[in-house]
């Protein structure tokens, strides 16, 4: 593919290399960002690799983060995945500072990083299953840790293979893999999904204190005050909004979470059927159709969201 060998041509260029991801990484955006890591490390031992960005402490198995304070942006190259949008961008302030910038994501386009950023954008099932790609195409070398964070972040993005955007390429480049590498791929599935007991019950709060509307919009708000009581981080109900994917009689979906730490409520948005990205994007958010997220900076947000929530429903059930 040219592209991807635009891309090869700018990592053998630089020797300094900063490797970005949104905010609120989740496996796929953790997992592409190791992976490509590493990946550069092993192939172009020369380059000095630097993933940025804040880590919550279950995904920590799957690698570190670095600081960048010291570093001359100016002679660097910036590679983004995962990530849309500039503003969703987590410890990069403006990507022109660098001398150039790449962009490797799986969402619906919405602006260039940069004029003459290289902005490698496909419907896929996740940004690791890009990075996949391009070491194939590359003929890259492969670790067995590489392996690990693609895997992670494929199952993690399409929920182990359940949600839409799995296709038959998925599978094929998931064989290819496994072949390739032999990693023991059902060992990864404990760290990533084992919880402690305080967040099953919190599971048990969350289901047991759902509000429907009418055009069946399903949402709740957890408070502070409602984490700090079940010992769990801000981030564990954003985590838990796949498990209503099966639920009958929801159309739309959406947990609101309070993070007083960053003085934000975040929003995690589900959809059956009706298109919810456009939405989120009206709140400084954004995602794939289906599945999006924002993060909002008070509860009257918060309403106004499930507001029009519950306008695209009521659309989409008149249909």
């Amino acid at each position: 593919m040219k592209l991807f060998k635009e891309i090869l041509k700018q990592i053998k260029k630089y020797d300094n290399i900063v490797i970005a991801r949104h905010i609120g990484a989740d496996p796929d955006a953790l997992g592409s960002q190791f992976a490509l890591k590493e990946l550069i490390e092993v192939n172009f031992k020369n380059k000095k690799v630097y993933a940025v960005g804040s880590i919550a402490s279950r995904f920590k198995f799957m690698g570190n983060t670095d600081k960048i304070d010291d570093l001359d942006k100016a002679q660097s190259l910036l590679i983004v995945v995962d990530t849309p949008d500039i503003k969703r961008i987590e410890d990069i302030d403006n990507p022109n500072d660098f001398a150039s910038v790449i962009k490797i994501d799986h969402h619906p386009f919405i602006e260039k990083f940069s004029v003459d950023s290289i902005e490698y954008i496909e419907e896929a099932s996740s940004a690791s299953q890009l990075v996949f790609k391009f070491a194939l195409d590359c003929k890259l070398k492969l670790t067995k840790k590489i392996a690990e964070n693609i895997y992670i972040g494929i199952i993690g993005d399409t929920d182990r293979f359940l949600h839409d955007y799995t296709t038959n390429e998925t599978f094929e480049l998931v064989t290819k893999l496994l072949n390739m590498t032999n990693i023991e791929f059902t060992k990864l599935y404990e760290p990533l999904y084992n919880r402690p007991l305080s967040e099953i019950k919190f599971q048990g709060y969350i289901y047991q204190n759902l509000t429907l509307t009418d055009n069946n919009v399903a949402y709740i708000k957890i408070t502070d005050d409602i984490i700090k009581k079940f010992d769990v981080d801000s981030a564990a109900a954003g985590n838990m909004i796949n498990e209503l994917k099966f639920v009958s009689g929801i159309l739309i979906w959406v947990f609101f979470s309070e993070d007083p730490k960053m003085k934000i409520i975040k929003a995690n948005i589900r959809s059956h059927g009706p298109i919810i990205n456009e939405v989120a994007m009206k709140y400084g958010g954004g995602g794939h159709i289906y599945a999006s997220g924002a993060r909002l900076t008070s509860w009257i947000d918060a309403e106004n969201l499930i507001n029009d929530l519950n306008e695209v429903a009521k659309e989409y059930n008149s249909k």
